[in-house]
């Protein structure tokens, strides 16, 4: 079998670490004050000194809150492999209270090898759980409950939140449990009764520092030097990447990625979309490479919808605008036709249509979801008065006219002007 070229073998390495969590966090779980070693901390001092313990992971979706969690779940693990056991809960699945006890003693019963009766009662549950929480305890064994989409289950009447809190309020048990939620309120969402039994400890998890950025790329870009490939090949990879995040255009493809979303997943999107790109003929990554990552991340599909709009159609939301810009709060098909009718006035062109083919191009808009009714009221109302409103942005129609190659050039006049 033919050996995989050095190139080949290097973008193998690089795609299967952007696909491991484990490898992309272990970069920022070295320091003293990483929600790591925050986590660690908390949840290992309740297996060590056998104590009860909750805590809030809070942050937006794609911020490693999870990642973490395995990651400081997977060392205790290898620490204490036979103190702890972990039980999942997801609050899309098991916000509903009898659901959710009775997963929880399903996952028990399979961890500790026992018989589950599907035909157990909402009480029976409970009292299973608090049965197997003492039990623990007596063994020195920590219970890790892990709930994602913690703000789910907090609503309704919160059973299931109390009953595991309060059952861990007993000197026997031994337990800790993990909310996880992209509320940063969740923990408000309690009930009096529940929120006096919840520790309040809370870890925010916020967008990279620039700082942490740069440690990041090049923990997962920079190729290791005791691998199997070419020591030679190595070091020019490096050198190379190391000059391209050096580069103020590299810097400045970063800002822009960061301003529309700063989680890790989006630039982890962004970077296997680079290693994408690298051509195998030489290689190496180039700033290119990362130039057609971003464009291809920052797709926009309503720019798309722009290019197959006929000219009447790009008049018609170019008027739009104008009315917004005038800081009309509502306006109609009618209204627009009034703005239609102005520019013909001011501009005389050959592109001035009739009423009833723009109330199609209007409609047309419509079945595109490039404009859409303010409300749903008025169904009965007739399309021409019924209040619209529009959907894509003064940036994507002026990027849409540019590159709309039969665009007047009286359009790209206007939105420049009202710009």
């Amino acid at each position: 079998m033919e050996r995989e070229s050095p190139a080949e073998e290097a973008l193998v390495l690089l795609r299967s670490r952007l696909c491991n969590p484990n490898f992309i966090f272990s970069a920022l779980s070295d320091f003293p004050d990483s929600n790591y070693s925050k986590l660690k901390f908390i949840v290992s001092s309740s297996v060590t000194e056998g104590c009860n313990n909750s805590v809030l992971l809070l942050g937006p979706r794609g911020c490693g809150k999870i990642a973490v969690l395995e990651l400081v779940v997977d060392s205790l693990l290898k620490d204490y492999p036979d103190m702890i056991s972990v039980i999942k809960l997801n609050g899309l699945l098991h916000s509903e209270d009898n659901c959710a006890i009775k997963e929880i003693s399903r996952q028990l019963c399979l961890e500790h090898q026992l018989l589950f009766s599907k035909m157990a009662s909402f009480d029976d549950n409970s009292q299973f759980m608090i049965s197997m929480l003492r039990e623990c305890g007596l063994a020195h064994k920590t219970i890790i409950f892990v709930l994602e989409e913690f703000d789910l289950f907090a609503q309704g009447k919160q059973r299931l939140l109390y009953s595991l809190l309060d059952a861990m309020q007993s000197v026997t048990s031994q337990a800790v449990v993990v909310g996880v939620s992209c509320r940063l309120d969740a923990d408000q969402l309690l009930e009096k009764r529940v929120r006096s039994r919840f520790s309040h400890r809370k870890l925010l998890f916020l967008p990279p520092s620039k700082e942490d950025l740069q440690r990041l790329l090049e923990h997962i870009l920079l190729l290791p030097t005791d691998s199997s490939l070419p020591p030679d090949y190595v070091s020019e990879f490096n050198a190379k990447l190391l000059d391209i995040l050096a580069k103020d255009r590299f810097k400045q493809i970063i800002d822009v990625l960061s301003n529309s979303d700063s989680t890790f997943n989006h630039l982890l999107r962004f970077l296997f979309s680079a290693v994408c790109f690298v051509d195998l003929r030489t290689g190496f990554l180039s700033l290119e490479n990362f130039k057609a990552a971003l464009a291809t991340i920052q797709r926009a599909p309503k720019l798309d919808y722009l290019k197959d709009c006929s000219v009447l159609e790009l008049y018609i939301l170019v008027c739009m605008k104008r009315l917004e810009v005038k800081e009309q709060e509502s306006y109609n098909f009618n209204s627009v036709m009034k703005e239609y009718k102005s520019i013909k006035d001011s501009f005389p062109t050959s592109d001035y249509h009739s009423r009833t083919v723009c109330l199609r191009a209007f409609e047309h808009l419509l079945e595109r979801e490039l404009i859409s009714f303010m409300d749903s009221r008025g169904n009965n109302q007739s399309i021409e008065f019924r209040p619209v409103r529009l959907l894509i942005s003064s940036q994507e129609l002026y990027q849409g006219l540019k590159a709309y190659r039969s665009c007047p050039v009286i359009l790209q006049k206007l939105i420049e002007r009202e710009g």
